[in-house]
């Protein structure tokens, strides 16, 4: 078991540099595509720095801090989704269906079932991350079953939660062809106290919700026997079967809380974010920004947190960067760019090893 660990420690470590590495070229590339327009490289820190630090050629606005924070609450939690799968060996590429049904449960309860205050929000959030493990469950059961593909499972999945909710949430009274009723306040993470101490954002409880998700990611995968199981299966699939780990309920049981993870965030933004329920035209992304995060945070609690602050710093400055006349596609070319030298991390290392930068 010590050598497994003392492995691990060493992947990890590589896995870092390699992350570090990554960004440092990502950010490289979008600046000299910047020199090569005639563009001022520092105008796209300028404006990351009001993105996320709130600083403004007028002064401090700290409304952009609470906007930041809102961005990246529901991207670190399909990171967290992501990498919970990728942990145990798995490629969840269904955050995305498993946020959307998640959203859907916490709408439905929040405006059908009657609750008292208190209880109503705990419920619908509860009912969240229920909605995204069952969606998770059905992948997971197919793949430990049946050896079916759990990309292939969880990309039909995605389509499958979007045009069921649709329909269901047109369904639920007072609803509009867009759009549900308001979410009443005994069952909504939006504050007051919060919106007002960040002059007036959208920030909200959600954010205790982010916390909590990434303290029992790390409890999960570094203080139990299950999740040492899980990374375990992993690394090595049949010689955790030959070990006696029940390795097909693994699968099921880590595809499982990978939903859950993704159906807190539906909550976080129908509850908190939005205040109702959405009629989705198409997907919003949230299941792919999740698969960047992951892939950002060497699949751990804490660097998915690290990779959703990343990627919301870049999609932050977007909006702003336009006013400093730098295309918003910048920043999609920045993290594009780290997400493929990520993908390259076999390379990557090689080189190092090469020049003596890993073992």
């Amino acid at each position: 078991m010590s050598r497994f660990k003392l492995a691990l420690q060493d992947e990890h470590r590589s896995n870092l540099i390699v992350s570090v590495l990554a960004i440092i070229l990502g950010f490289l590339a979008g600046l000299l595509i910047l020199l090569i327009t005639g563009l001022n490289p520092l105008d796209m820190f300028i404006a990351m720095g009001r993105g996320v630090f709130g600083i403004t050629d007028a002064g401090f606005n700290i409304r952009y801090i609470g906007e930041f924070l809102v961005t990246v609450m529901p991207i670190t939690l399909t990171g967290l989704s992501v990498a919970f799968a990728f942990q145990a060996g798995l490629f969840n590429i269904g955050a995305e269906g498993q946020m959307i049904v998640g959203g859907y449960a916490a709408v439905f309860v929040a405006l059908v079932v009657k609750l008292p205050i208190g209880l109503h929000v705990v419920v619908a959030v509860l009912a969240a991350a229920v909605a995204g493990a069952l969606w998770g469950f059905v992948p997971g059961l197919l793949k430990a079953k049946f050896n079916i593909n759990e990309v292939v499972v969880t990309i039909m999945m995605n389509y499958t939660a979007m045009y069921t909710t649709n329909y269901l949430l047109k369904l639920i009274p007072g609803s509009s062809l867009t759009k549900t009723a308001d979410i009443p306040q005994s069952a909504s993470l939006s504050s007051s106290f919060l919106s007002s101490l960040t002059n007036q954002s959208r920030l909200n409880w959600g954010i205790i919700i982010v916390i909590l998700a990434i303290i029992i990611f790390k409890i999960i995968m570094e203080k139990t026997t299950f999740g040492y199981e899980l990374r375990a299966v992993g690394a090595n699939r049949d010689a955790s079967r030959y070990a006696g780990m029940k390795v097909s309920r693994n699968i099921i049981l880590s595809m499982s809380i990978a939903g859950a993870f993704a159906g807190l965030a539906g909550a976080v933004m129908t509850l908190g974010t939005f205040g109702f329920g959405r009629v989705l035209t198409s997907f919003d992304g949230y299941g792919s920004d999740g698969i960047a995060v992951a892939l950002i945070g060497g699949n751990t609690a804490l660097g998915s947190l690290f990779g959703g602050v990343l990627l919301g710093a870049l999609q932050s400055a977007q909006t702003i960067m336009q006013v400093y006349g730098i295309p918003k596609e910048i920043a999609v070319i920045v993290s594009a760019m780290i997400i493929v030298l990520i993908a390259m991390k076999n390379g990557l290392k090689d080189i190092l090893k090469r020049i003596g930068g890993i073992k």
